[in-house]
């Protein structure tokens, strides 16, 4: 029934694409030349109208036109390799407007980066709170392969995982190590539900977006800290396409091309594009003296664009990730062992990941005069096993493994998304800038894993008392939001924005748990009753804001908003004498932020500060419960955070570019209450969990001409990474203590190929990246350095 009500709905997107009938309205001509500050054409460069299906690409002489375009406001996007990024604002109410565009060099001009934040695309400095935007540029020189590269680029964010590529990412001190995460991760518009079903690999990518703070009101659940908000490639109608070879120790190799083209002059576009990543191992495994951590994985990434009219779009996209990982969580049995014998294990129990994640979406876009809609139709999948037992106690004894490779249906999960979005046309001159819809979705868990107890476990008996623990578990969820935000200007340098969301959520879990002894060969003598057990619950995320604009470089804001993680039901254990299940509250976070953003000098310089406080209330805390390898999930505090964050930009000199991004988080507990094993532990006035005090980046990168004609220069770059200290258990008895990274890339650019060293953590730096809280410890990447060819059409 909920799979035909999410089909029909997916359906709906066609009907509307049939039925809607556009507003009576009248059309003009766009016309005009892109040039540089000599008055030289620019060819290729590309001019898109924002909020629109409208681009064009200027020919041989720089020259561009666009037709049946309605009259009114518009902001119109001018780019070029070469040239910094610039948005012109335009009032068309004539038959045929005519327009001059002046590009500048990037060398010494900062470029004007578009997002789309607020569900629409508007200027990053004109965004009325903290938002980081990553440049496709930026993503390639500060060479970031995975989304936890962005780790202090951004300020106040941390991102890492203990070896399985799911990334546990905090923003502001709010997070969660949990399946549910408290960042939100957005990939072309569509919702990467949970960390089963979210892609961390990052290739042709255009931006990436990274909001700071609650964003309840649009993006919903799980946007507790944030959301992080990545954008691949689109095909226009130039053909365009690369192709990318990187190299380096330990085996590393990464392969990428893309292409893309259109089909149909001006009707039907296509984006292919895969990355080959593989990787012999940071780890050596003392049990069998092997490398352990072997891996290499297949990305892909294919789109087609459909222009069925000047009001029309519809977009196909499919992604996939096959990721095969002979050594899925290289732990140290402890901080003290990591750091005494670093990049080791000694595990008996070997083992091989199979990771199949599928992503798909279609999407039905219009955009008229009265209003634009959107209708985005999205699939997920990922099916995970290890192909033989995988080692639970990161030794060599016979202790405890973990089995979870019993075929499917089991741990294959399912998720189904929609979304239908109304917006305020792009023509509009009204002081009335809205965004309303409705969000759907319904996911589908079934969990199946075992933990064998050995003959060496602690707590066996015997050495013929071999057992195990089966516990299996289906979960369902469905939910419905609806929302609306509105942004009014009262007068030309003062709005007023409001918006609202309402979430209703309903769980339903069905666990089956039992004891086995494995030397019987009818193993069962102990069985806990089917249980299945439903809640729902429902939140209202409202947010508020004021914004003033001295002017077009300088603008202040306050906003108030609120932030929802749902709640859900969860195991106690496999204890029949235990109550099987539980159910936690959802989580809430009330946000206050203040900031000013600014940009000097023409373009040349930016300067965004901004101030925070949140209280997180009903804070959910996730244990994992040893033996059983459960995770339970509990309400347990309250957490307070406040903190201060800055972005820095500049063209210093021609060619000298300078970024510096600094966080400062202070995340407390006011109340936290654990019950472990019969007793309460109160660890008021603890730290969070992977947030460090401070984040710092500085990075410098210079640009030397070789030749008169600018085509080919030499790069010199270095990054400076400082990370605060920050904890790793609630206990706070996990420490890392503060640490620096360096890294360097440089080589030779040209318009249409590459070469480039690279270094990451120069000096060999050892640290905590990642840690469990009971006791099992992560260490981040050694020394890796390598090559990488690109070369562009």
């Amino acid at each position: 029934m909920i799979y035909m009500i999410m089909k029909r709905l997916g359906s709906f997107s066609f009907l509307l694409l049939i039925s809607l009938i556009a507003f009576c309205q009248k059309s003009s001509t766009i016309s005009g030349k892109v040039i540089d500050n000599k008055s030289n054409g620019i060819p290729g460069a590309s001019v898109s109208i924002l909020n629109t299906n409208r681009s064009a690409i200027t020919d041989s002489a720089g020259n561009f036109s666009l037709n049946n375009i309605s009259a009114g406001d518009y902001i119109i996007e001018v780019t070029a390799i070469g040239y910094a990024a610039t948005d012109n604002k335009v009032k068309l109410d004539a038959q045929h407007q005519s327009l001059s565009i002046t590009l500048e060099a990037s060398a010494v001009h900062l470029d004007a980066v578009v997002v789309t934040a607020d569900k629409k695309e508007e200027l990053v400095q004109q965004v009325p709170y903290s938002i980081s935007a990553i440049t496709s540029k930026q993503v390639q020189e500060y060479r970031i392969w995975n989304s936890k590269d962005i780790t202090a680029i951004v300020p106040n964010l941390y991102s890492a995982n203990p070896g399985d590529q799911r990334n546990v990412t905090s923003i502001r001190g709010i997070v969660s190590s949990s399946y549910d995460p408290a960042v939100a991760t957005y990939i072309d518009g569509v919702n990467q539900f949970s960390l089963d079903t979210y892609i961390a690999q990052l290739f042709d990518v255009d931006r990436i977006e990274v909001l700071r703070g609650p964003q309840g009101t649009l993006y919903g659940r799980n946007a507790m800290g944030g959301v992080i908000n990545i954008i691949t490639r689109q095909p226009t109608n130039h053909t365009d396409g690369y192709a990318e070879i990187s190299v380096g120790n330990y085996g590393q190799q990464r392969y990428s091309v893309g292409i893309r083209t259109p089909i149909v002059k001006d009707k039907l576009f296509l984006n292919v594009a895969g990355t080959y990543d593989g990787l012999d191992g940071f780890y050596t495994n003392v049990y069998n003296n092997t490398k352990f951590d072997k891996q290499h994985s297949i990305t892909g990434n294919y789109a087609l664009k459909w222009l069925a009219s000047r009001q029309w779009t519809v977009g196909l996209n499919v992604k996939y990730q096959y990721n095969r990982n002979n050594g899925v969580f290289p732990l140290a049995s402890s901080k003290d062992d990591a750091f005494a014998h670093p990049y080791e294990v000694n595990q008996n129990a070997i083992t091989k990941i199979i990771d199949n994640t599928l992503n798909a979406s279609l999407s039905v876009l219009y955009a008229g005069n009265g209003f634009n809609f959107s209708s985005q139709t999205a699939f997920q999948s990922n099916y995970r096993y290890y192909t033989d037992p995988i080692d639970g106690d990161f030794s060599p004894i016979d202790g405890i493994t973990i089995i979870n490779n019993y075929g499917k249906p089991w741990n294959d999960v399912k998720v189904w998304t929609q979304e239908f979005k109304f917006t305020s046309p792009a023509s509009s001159s009204s002081k009335l800038k809205w965004t309303t819809g409705v969000y759907l979705f319904y996911q589908d868990n079934p969990n199946k894993q075992a933990t064998r107890f050995g003959r060496d476990a602690a707590f066996v008996g015997s050495p013929d008392s071999l057992y195990s623990i089966i516990t299996s578990s289906k979960s369902k969820r469905l939910g419905i939001a609806f929302y609306g935000q509105a942004t009014y200007s009262i007068t030309d340098k003062l709005d007023v924005i409001a918006g609202l969301r309402y979430d209703y959520e309903y769980d339903k879990l069905n666990v089956l748990g039992q004891y086995q002894h494995d030397p019987d060969p009818n193993p069962v003598f102990d069985t806990q009753p089917d249980t299945t057990t439903n809640t729902s619950f429902s939140a209202f995320s409202p947010k508020l804001g004021l914004s003033y604009h001295f002017d077009q470089d300088h603008n202040l804001y306050v906003t108030y908003s609120r932030g929802f993680r749902p709640g859900g039901l969860t195991q106690l254990g496999p204890d029949p004498s235990q109550p099987p299940l539980y159910a936690y509250q959802p989580e809430f976070s009330n946000n206050i932020e203040a900031g000013i953003k600014n940009t000097f000098l023409q373009n040349r310089v930016r300067l965004n500060v901004a101030l925070f406080y949140s209280n997180i209330t009903n804070a959910q805390v996730p244990t994992l419960v040893l033996p059983s390898a459960i995770t339970v999930t509990k309400n347990a505090g309250r957490l307070d955070s406040r903190g201060v964050e800055l972005e820095f930009a500049a063209k210093l000199l021609k060619e000298l570019e300078a970024e510096y991004n600094f966080g400062y988080t202070h995340a407390t507990y006011q109340t936290l209450k654990l019950s472990q094993n019969g007793s309460e532990t109160d660890l008021a006035g603890k730290r969070q969990i992977f947030t460090p005090d401070v984040t710092s980046t500085l990075a410098l990168q210079y640009s030397y001409p070789l030749g008169n004609k600018q085509q080919v220069k030499l790069v010199v770059r270095g990054e400076w990474i400082y990370l605060g200290a920050q904890y790793f258990d609630l206990a706070n008895t996990i420490v890392q203590n503060p640490y620096s990274l360096f890294n360097t890339r440089f080589g030779v650019a040209t318009k249409h190929v590459d070469i480039m060293f690279w270094c990451r953590n120069i000096g060999d730096q050892k640290y905590v990246a990642y840690a469990y809280d009971f006791g099992a410890v992560h260490l981040g990447n050694p020394r890796t350095l390598g090559v990488t060819l690109t070369a562009r059409l």
